[in-house]
This record gives structure tokens, sequence and C-alpha cells, in this order.
């Protein structure tokens, strides 16, 4: 099953200093049909103004990644950890028991991200934050793991049998990922075009897959492509 879901089908919120639109319910954004998939519960799409930004807050038992799309995130939280991820880059939090934690732009220029979150396998644990740099040169033509629940990934941790995964794709040409047929793929082209057999996705469409054991997509123009796998 391949479902193309539209950008201008998703959850929207524009508070001004952030304009978000949600793959998922969100917040006052609900729709019965798009609670989550699998083990995906949140793709949200951010546009956060230069210097504002979300203050404090709590979360436990998600695993947060972040993939910043252009400009950067500055992020702090109560282990005492401070760091700025770069366009390109990515962040994981692991809420575990409970951390609260703040996301500003204090940049000169909007910042653009995804927020994924992923349910946990297991509740509670010790909290945990890391952040690593991905070079796009690295991801081209294949799918690199940016954040993983397996051991053998290089890739930033999280507790959940689920990984993220990034490339890059020329237009004319083709990537796969070779997943089981049991697993929740979703696929959202952060720039560019795509075509999956005869379903053809635009920049910020997400693409909701299962039951196919491995996936080829073409690149209609130069893309940059993220994907979840999760159970």
């Amino acid at each position: 099953m391949i479902e193309l879901r539209p950008f201008n089908t998703l959850g929207a919120a524009n508070h001004g200093w952030l304009d978000a639109h949600h793959h998922f319910s969100f917040a006052s954004y609900h729709d019965p049909e798009r609670v989550h998939w699998g083990a995906l519960r949140v793709w949200n799409d951010d546009k956060i103004q230069a210097g504002t930004g979300f203050p404090a807050h709590p979360h436990n038992d998600m695993e947060i990644i972040t993939y910043v799309r252009t400009g950067a995130i500055t992020h702090t939280d109560s282990m005492g950890n401070e760091g700025r991820t770069e366009a390109g880059d990515v962040q994981v939090m692991s809420a575990g028991s409970g951390v609260r934690h703040s996301e500003f732009n204090r940049e000169d220029e909007d910042t653009t991200l995804f927020q994924i979150w992923i349910i946990p396998d297991e509740r509670g644990g010790e909290p945990y934050w890391g952040a690593a740099q991905f070079p796009k040169g690295d991801r081209s033509g294949k799918f690199v793991a940016l954040a993983s629940g397996h051991a053998n990934d290089d890739a930033l941790p999280i507790r959940a049998n689920a990984r993220v995964l990034g490339a890059t794709v020329k237009a004319g040409e083709s990537v796969t990922y070779n997943a089981s047929a049991d697993r929740h793929l979703y696929l959202v082209p952060a720039i560019g075009k795509i075509r999956i057999e005869d379903v053809e996705a635009n920049a910020r469409d997400g693409v909701a897959i299962t039951r196919k054991d491995s996936i080829t997509i073409t690149a209609l123009e130069d893309s940059e492509l993220v994907l979840v796998d999760a159970a």
C-alpha cells in the first residue's frame, strides 16, 4: 500500500512566530485517520521565526528526532545539555522518565525543520540528548541511518524498533530501500519531486507505505529525502 498525503491536506496552525504543519494529529489538530503510523506518532513541519522558539516544557516516554532543513536550532535541557544543530544535521532527545527542554532559533533567518516523534519500546529510563552532523554528500544515492534503535547502525541512538534515514537523489536517478511487509514506512521529500511506483510526491508531501518488501524512489527533480521505518 502506498498512500499519498499531500502537503495541503495536513493539519496546520500559524502562531505568527511558528508556522506548523502536522502530518499526524497534534495539539488542536485531530484526524482519527491520521493519529499515528505504527510507532511513528508525530511528524511536524515547522518554520520558526528568527529570535523565537519554544520555551522550556516537559516530555516523557517519547523519542524526539529533529531534522533541520534550513537555519539552525539551539537546544537546552534540564540535563545540562546545550547545543546548536544546523541545516542537514540531526538531534535526538530520548525523553525517558522525564526531561524539560527549550528550542530556540537564535539565527538571523527563519529556521525550518522536521520534528519526528516515535513511541519507545519501553517506558521510563534515563533521558538522553545528542546531535550529529550528517553531510549530504555522504547520503548521495543511498539511504543513511540518522537515528536508529538498531545497534548495528552508525546513527544517533533511539529506544525504539525504528530508523530515521536520509538520502539525496539527483534528478533521473533512483534509490531503493529494503524493508519488510510488516513495517510502517513514512517518506517526506524535504525538497524535490519523486515517484514511487505510480505515486508522485512533491516537496513536503507525506507518503505512507506498508505491505512492501522494498520501495524504489525515482527523483523527478534533485531531491532530499527523509524516511522513517517503524514497527
